[in-house]
């Protein structure tokens, strides 16, 4: 039996956009473990496997349920060390909690300012009904304002990456020589605001920009196969 993946999707359930469930995607695949995306919308989560968790991604393994991208991949190095490793021993885990405060404490901000509005046109009524008000709620701005800010996000975006950028000008990916679970936590990011939005953040001959081209190129392509947004 497969593992089912449970991912956020908008009103087209072939465009998955969240940051968190690209993570598990990319996880699942670096495992080389076959397993089912189950599509789900905003207001379908509380459903999953018993509401038991608020947000995805989700998986069922088995008997086994796990919620949150990164205990997912903590779940699956444990439970199929023989497939191929997403830390690369404990430095590696904790060198990947670290990547995961610095994607979501720097470049999260803005990624939601940035592709706020774009994600809310993606979804269905009843979906952008919850959306917003959840949205302007967590952000303590209303979408109009977070539509003030959203050129100056994207105009100061590429500075944060500066720790990233540096780093790839001596190395391939962030895991080293070959990709780790650390790799995916910021793909998960940039994924995020390659499907949904308008903005093109990364200028080419940028080594992120390669970086994440590679990272697009992964597994036969996955992360390339929903199609950049127009």
């Amino acid at each position: 039996m497969s593992i089912v993946l449970h991912e956020l999707v908008g009103a087209d359930a072939a465009r998955p956009f969240s940051p968190h469930c690209w993570k598990a995607v990319m996880a699942l695949a670096h495992k080389g473990l076959d397993f089912e995306r189950n599509p789900v919308c905003f207001t379908e989560v509380p459903k999953v496997e018993d509401g038991v968790s608020k947000t995805l991604p989700v998986i069922r393994d088995g008997s086994k349920v796990v919620a949150d991208s990164f205990l997912i991949a903590d779940y699956l190095e444990e439970a199929y060390p023989d497939q191929p490793t997403l830390f690369g021993g404990e430095g590696g885990q904790a060198l990947a909690r670290f990547v995961e405060s610095w994607t979501q404490s720097t470049l999260h901000p803005a990624l939601n300012v940035i592709a706020l509005a774009e994600i809310n046109d993606l979804l269905a009524p009843d979906d952008q009904a919850y959306f917003k008000p959840s949205r302007e709620t967590r952000l303590g701005m209303t979408f109009e304002e977070v539509a003030e800010r959203r050129e100056a996000q994207i105009e100061g975006f590429s500075a944060k990456l500066t720790p990233l950028r540096v780093m790839l000008k001596s190395q391939p990916w962030i895991g080293g020589s070959s990709p780790l679970f650390a790799d995916y936590i910021v793909f998960g990011a940039l994924q995020w605001v390659r499907v949904v939005s308008s903005a093109r953040l990364l200028e080419t001959g940028d080594p992120v920009h390669d970086w994440f081209e590679r990272c697009l190129e992964l597994h036969d392509g996955l992360g390339r196969s929903v199609p950049a947004a127009g």
